[in-house]
């Protein structure tokens, strides 16, 4: 791997990493005002059309013809997009930003489970006690140090429609196997355009019931920044720029950077006057330790892998 590989794939999973870390903050205050479900709408309504746009530019019209697997996209693309965001900001509504920023850093964790259950791939006894960490440290983030508390409360079950979400992304994510003859822009434009369907078809249903209820106009106005940091630095410049990096560097290295997820949550976090407890600390620290220890021992083991494996 060439100097300017390495340069640019850095300066692509930079702003993916940072703009993931920054979005919970941000977003949390707009759901006090907003229905996670219509923010969502809105946030990947726009962003698909930007996509279709991007990917007309850059692939053109061919690009859009499906080869018959419409239900497989159609799938992958509600798991993912509509999964993923309408779980984590329906937890983001009752739970703290950086617990979901700390849940979404265990995505290369969940992965190896993931594959390990659907694909046989058992890991390493490594990397199985760097899980077991990972997941303690989750456990020391949301409880606070005070897991009776936190069961009296009944805020876990905020936190745990985080993990289900990241469950979802990661599942989503692995399903881009199954397409390796397209780009990861075609890829991304055909999925997030179904799962905005998807997600559109869900709110409406649940407006009809009256179990949610739609944004005035004066609302959406007195939010068009929050809106925007969403769809262009959380969707748009994050994913395109995330498939860019991951390509550039390889994914051992490249997935290193989801560190940086938490770490910008917490720092914003502070910078907004946020303090928080020592078990807090202790538990982001032991996730972002487990999955540095992991990449490590990964690529020590990969060199000595059969080229056949």
């Amino acid at each position: 791997m060439d100097t300017k590989n390495i340069t640019w794939g850095i300066l692509m999973l930079l702003p993916a990493t940072l703009s993931w870390g920054g979005m919970f903050p941000i977003a949390k205050p707009a759901l006090n005002i907003i229905d996670p479900y219509y923010i969502t709408l809105i946030r990947y309504g726009i962003a698909a059309i930007l996509f279709i746009a991007i990917l007309w530019c850059v692939e053109g019209r061919k690009a859009f013809q499906l080869n018959n697997r419409f239900l497989s996209l159609l799938f992958l693309g509600t798991l993912g997009f509509a999964g993923f965001n309408l779980l984590a900001f329906t937890g983001l509504t009752h739970s703290k930003p950086e617990h979901g920023a700390v849940i979404v850093a265990m995505m290369p964790m969940i992965t190896v489970l993931l594959s390990w259950f659907l694909k046989g791939q058992k890991p390493h006894i490594f990397t199985l006690m760097t899980i077991v960490s990972a997941f303690l440290g989750v456990f020391l983030v949301i409880t606070g140090g005070h897991p009776q508390q936190a069961f009296a409360g009944g805020k876990l079950e905020w936190d745990l429609l985080f993990l289900s979400g990241s469950i979802c992304w990661v599942a989503y994510t692995m399903g881009a196997e199954r397409f390796p003859e397209w780009s990861p822009l075609r890829y991304t434009t055909i999925t997030c355009t179904l799962g905005a369907i998807a997600i559109g078809v869900i709110t409406f249903v649940l407006t009809m019931n009256q179990d949610i209820h739609p944004p005035t106009l004066a609302t959406i106005d007195q939010l068009q920044w929050t809106i925007a940091y969403l769809v262009i630095l959380g969707a748009l410049v994050a994913v395109l720029s995330w498939n860019a990096g991951i390509k550039l560097l390889g994914p051992v290295n490249g997935v290193l950077f989801i560190n940086f997820v938490p770490i910008t949550a917490f720092t914003i976090g502070v910078l907004h006057g946020r303090s928080f407890s020592h078990a807090e600390i202790l538990g982001a620290a032991i996730v972002i330790t487990a999955l540095i220890s992991n990449n490590l021992f990964l690529r020590y083991k990969q060199p000595l892998r059969p080229v056949n494996s």
